[in-house]
């Protein structure tokens, strides 16, 4: 036989094969997202403390003499005294304590209601699939 191939010089190749993986990514849409803010306006009532002040004026006539002039200005309590003074001619000069001028303050309290502007925030979310 002539084909034949003595044994030392049979040799044969044997193919290796591989596999390879090739990955990819893509971005598929699967849905959408809608936000809504609204806002609210609520009225809601509030007390304010309000404070008032009076003041009373008490015109006391004295018409006397004194040697010499009272304080600028005395206080009996709440009540604030002011010597009005006059000078009068006489054969001798003297002081004429004309009157005194009282001031009495008179504090009041009281609620005042107001009305008061709040806002407040909702959010909806809407949702599609696609």
């Amino acid at each position: 036989m002539k084909d034949e191939i003595p044994e030392t010089d049979k040799s044969f190749s044997i193919p290796i094969i591989g596999e390879e993986v090739k990955l990819e990514k893509k971005v598929v849409e699967k849905g959408k997202v809608k936000i809504y803010k609204n806002v609210k306006e609520e009225t809601e009532p509030i007390n304010l403390p309000v404070i008032n002040e009076e003041v009373h004026i008490e015109r006391i006539p004295l018409n006397k003499i004194v040697e010499k002039a009272p304080e600028a200005i005395r206080y009996e309590g709440d009540t604030i005294i002011i010597p009005v003074l006059k000078e009068i001619v006489v054969v001798e000069k003297k002081i004429l304590l004309v009157e005194e001028i009282r001031v009495t303050k008179t504090v009041t309290h009281s609620e005042q209601k107001e009305e008061v502007t709040l806002r407040k925030e909702e959010i909806n979310i809407e949702r599609s699939e696609t």
